[in-house]
């Protein structure tokens, strides 16, 4: 009795840990992996928005394999590629650019897997292509933009001249914020783009750009419209060195609400800071969950946001998360 008592409950932890060994590896088949290209670390934004990205993905219970593209196209197609070779359950990405990217959407398609686009979108003909858009709406932040300047300047006779610091050529926001200004100013003939050029959302970036509009157009500026908070903190130093005073003797417009863009307004040098969350990694972890499970999900997912002039900005300070 005795042996066949030890017999039977060997063979019953023997059973114990086998189902729990196959509970283990059905848990782990059933883990989702995302695979993730970042655009880059080009600003505070980006990186916060990869932190958020990161994070997210670990409470959610995601294995997350993540790419760097380093601002380069190339490297996000590359990236593309090797996510589909590798299967993973989502692919999610924040493109460089707008465009050139049916030929590797049409791959992970072909390969039965769901494409999530975050922060910025695509310009396809196909939007089967991808399941979602999970960020901004730069256009209306271009919009929020452009009526600051109609309400700051609408008792001033003009010319008001403003030089625009341009994101990265081509994509999604610099194209935007463009033109959602333009769509506002452009029925008051007093508002004036006198230059237009890219500073790649950098902060050296935007010093350069900021050093050559100082030195071709100086006391002729009255605007600033700097389409990210680090290109406006280069274009601040740009001005101080060419002894123009940012927020005083022109008005500076930036976008993203960072730290870096608030502690600017507190010290008067950023007139308005138009706000872009970057915090998307737990949208985008709830959207990659509803997508495996077979959930019909929005086409647009806009993040709320909105618009912190100069005056509110010791207040809000110390509640920024990025």
């Amino acid at each position: 009795m005795r042996l066949i008592g030890k017999l039977a409950i060997g063979t019953l932890i023997g059973t114990t840990l086998t189902l729990a060994a196959g509970v283990d590896a059905s848990a782990q088949e059933k883990q989702i992996t995302l695979g993730f290209s970042q655009v880059g670390a080009e600003s505070a934004w980006r990186t916060a928005d990869t932190v958020s990205v990161k994070t997210a993905a670990k409470d959610a219970g995601i294995n997350l394999k993540f790419s760097d593209a380093q601002q380069k196209q190339e490297n996000q197609i590359k990236a593309i590629r090797s996510f589909i070779a590798q299967k993973v359950n989502v692919i999610a990405f924040s493109p460089v650019v707008e465009s050139g990217w049916e030929p590797v959407l049409a791959e992970a398609k072909a390969a039965h897997i769901p494409v999530i686009l975050t922060d910025r979108a695509v310009d396809v003909k196909d939007t089967s292509l991808y399941v979602t858009v999970i960020g901004s709406d730069f256009v209306e932040e271009g919009r929020r933009a452009g009526r600051w300047l109609e309400e700051r300047y609408k008792n001033d006779a003009g010319p008001v001249n403003i030089v625009e610091l341009q994101g990265t050529v081509g994509s999604a926001p610099a194209n935007d914020r463009h033109a959602g200004l333009i769509e506002v100013i452009k029925s008051d003939p007093k508002f004036k783009i006198i230059a237009s050029q890219s500073g790649d959302f950098t902060l050296a970036g935007g010093k350069q750009v900021m050093e050559a509009f100082a030195k071709t157009y100086g006391k002729q500026i009255n605007v600033v419209y700097s389409h990210n908070d680090d290109m406006t903190l280069g274009a601040i130093q740009a001005m101080e060195e060419a002894g123009i005073k940012p927020g005083k003797d022109v008005s500076v417009v930036s976008f993203d609400a960072t730290k870096g863009g608030f502690q600017a307004m507190v010290a008067g040098k950023i007139n308005v800071d138009v706000e872009c969350s970057p915090l998307l990694g737990p949208q985008l972890m709830a959207a990659v969950k509803d997508v495996v499970a077979g959930k019909q999900v929005p086409k647009r997912i806009v993040t709320n946001e909105t618009v912190f002039p100069m005056n509110v900005a010791a207040q809000i300070l110390p509640t920024r998360k990025y």
